[in-house]
């Protein structure tokens, strides 16, 4: 388990925050398809939260794309970077997910994080930022929709909604199961939505939410546990 510092220049306000974000912003790629869903490798990134201890745990957790088999397996803890502001949340995140990322001992792949890359009201969240910074691939896999419209999609497994800011679409509502709550889907960077939606189905073969994010999930409980005890 990698301990992290919180960098120096992190950002401290709400202000300093968005201007980070502002300024990345225009590093994301959007004009690649990103690689062939069920080739390769892919990565599930998490984190846990200890707010009283002012802990918190981040997982990274490799898997074959084709078998769904652990590859490899990291995390680090450290303290919580940023107070809680929704649209901001990387900024809490950020630090420790790098240090779980950076101790692997292999190349991660396309990495799926726990939540939104365009699909965010400034078009930058985590999968964003975290594919900006690392240059890798990645999706944001979300179970809520945050602030955006969506119609229901159709009940069969691999059926999908747009998810809507006003007439953009910044990404969809997938079924995973049948008739089953969708999750959302949405490209970060180094991908299309398209591919996104199809990693996504690829990753769910048998729960809601993708196999790279249940076993990041629990992984990170474990260490915050483990840190916590500490």
């Amino acid at each position: 388990m990698t301990t992290v510092r919180i960098p120096a220049d992190w950002p401290g306000t709400e202000e300093q925050a968005r201007a980070v974000q502002d300024a990345l912003r225009a590093r994301v790629v959007l004009d690649e398809p990103g690689p062939p869903p069920g080739t390769g490798r892919v990565t599930g990134v998490d984190v846990a939260y200890d707010d009283e201890r002012d802990v918190v745990a981040a997982a990274a957790v490799v898997l074959d794309a084709a078998s769904l088999d652990v590859v490899a397996e990291a995390t680090a803890v450290g303290r919580i970077s940023f107070p809680y502001v929704p649209g901001l949340l990387a900024f809490r995140e950020l630090p420790t997910v790098l240090a779980a990322l950076d101790a692997l001992p292999c190349p991660p792949g396309l990495v799926v994080c726990d939540g939104y890359g365009r699909a965010h009201p400034r078009r930058f969240g985590l999968a964003s930022h975290l594919g900006v910074l690392t240059g890798l691939p990645t999706i944001g896999v979300a179970k809520n929709p945050f602030t955006f419209a969506h119609d229901t999609p159709d009940a069969p497994r691999g059926s999908t909604a747009p998810l809507l800011d006003g007439r953009e679409e910044v990404g969809r509502a997938l079924r995973t199961r049948d008739a089953v709550k969708p999750v959302f889907v949405s490209v970060g960077h180094r991908t299309d939505l398209d591919n996104a939606c199809a990693h996504t189905l690829v990753l769910t073969p048998a729960h809601r939410l993708p196999e790279t994010t249940r076993r990041a999930d629990a992984l990170c409980r474990r260490a915050l546990r483990e840190a916590a005890g500490a």
